[in-house]
């Protein structure tokens, strides 16, 4: 869950967010997403009876995984051909870089809200603020509006002490990372992972697919796993509503 690459040496570090979908769903909720939604565990990416428990659409599907050789080496190669990215208040999505060591989970977390429709954002909350504010600044200028926000580190923390594992320190080097996967404002699957030099364009979901749907899962969650050789282990959630 670190940060290789900080661009200051003052950002903070967290404690490392357990994936578990009660307290991610808490610690939004506490932000101000709404109460109709929730995280749920996924428990397969390819049997369609396990991935029906889960509600539709989903509007974000995380993966837990551990950071091995072969990531990084393809984190490395791909980044080297890619454009820094330059964020504008219109972009398809809206991606933050993660300088905050050891917040690789609320990153995701962070990806999967404010990518979602912002009618479950609440108004004057402190995630539509952070989000607001977010929207005209550039990569290096987001990067710092999450460093120093101090309702990100309060909930972060309150929730990661309560994880059902003891919370390693903030301090620790931690192997594992998240990645998120949205649907942006223009029908595309991207990838998001504060690690990277930006959002990345996996692929165009049409009409009512989502992260979840078998074209999205193909050109998202499916292919990155196989990618890293099939054997890597992960877990992952999902952003949906939640049950009635």
């Amino acid at each position: 869950m670190s940060n290789p690459d900080p661009p200051t040496t003052t950002a903070p570090a967290f404690i490392p967010l357990e994936a578990n979908p009660e307290l991610m769903t808490t610690l939004l909720t506490n932000l101000g997403m709404s109460p109709t939604l929730a995280l749920h565990d996924v428990y397969s990416l390819t049997d369609p009876d396990l991935l029906s428990f889960i509600p539709r659409p989903a509007y974000a599907l995380l993966l837990v995984f551990p950071i091995t050789p072969t990531y990084e080496s393809h984190r490395l190669a791909e980044d080297s051909l890619l454009p820094d990215h330059v964020p504008t208040p219109d972009y398809p999505v809206i991606w933050f870089r993660q300088t905050i060591r050891n917040a690789c989970g609320l990153m995701g977390l962070l990806h999967a809200i404010a990518n979602s429709p912002a009618e479950f954002i609440t108004p004057d909350s402190d995630l539509d603020r952070i989000v607001k504010t977010a929207l005209p600044l550039d990569t290096i200028g987001r990067a710092r509006l999450l460093e120093t926000e101090e309702s990100l580190a309060r909930a972060h923390r309150a929730a990661a002490e309560r994880g059902d594992t003891a919370a390693p320190e903030a301090t620790d080097e931690v192997d594992l990372h998240y990645v998120a996967f949205v649907k942006g404002r223009d029908g595309g699957l991207w990838e998001m992972d504060g690690r990277r030099k930006g959002p990345i364009r996996r692929g165009e979901l049409e009409g009512e697919e989502d992260v979840l749907s078998e074209k999205g899962l193909v050109l998202g969650a499916r292919k990155f796993l196989e990618r890293e050789g099939g054997d890597l282990r992960f877990s992952a959630v999902a952003l949906a509503r939640g049950y009635d």
